[in-house]
């Protein structure tokens, strides 16, 4: 099913990494790995040194890691994707999914 978004604020920043659309972003550039802070979401494919958007503020869409329930925080996996019980909290799933691969609605903290 696809899922649409309402964004508030995006930024830009210069990739430091191969960055996969739909997934979390650090505040390095880079995709976001397990345990760090996310910045926002990549709304499409980044490559390494480009400039791009990140959806920062607002409901952006995030594929998600496993499955998740709606009303959960979620944080970022090692691969980038929306997890629970993540060490640091990017938002609020708006939408569930019954596994890895899917793309939810998240409400990002900013």
């Amino acid at each position: 099913m696809s899922q649409s978004k309402q964004v508030v604020l995006v930024t830009t920043i210069t990739a430091t990494g191969e960055i996969v659309k739909d997934r979390f972003v650090n505040f390095a550039g880079a995709q976001a790995k397990a345990g760090e802070a996310v910045l926002g979401v990549a709304p499409y494919d980044v490559a390494n040194g480009d400039t791009a958007a990140v959806d920062v503020v607002g409901i952006a869409v995030v594929e998600a890691g496993g499955a998740i329930a709606a009303g959960v925080e979620v944080g970022s996996d090692a691969q980038g994707c929306a997890v629970t019980g993540a060490a640091k909290a990017a938002g609020t799933a708006l939408t569930a999914a019954s596994g890895a691969g899917e793309t939810i609605r998240v409400l990002l903290k900013g």
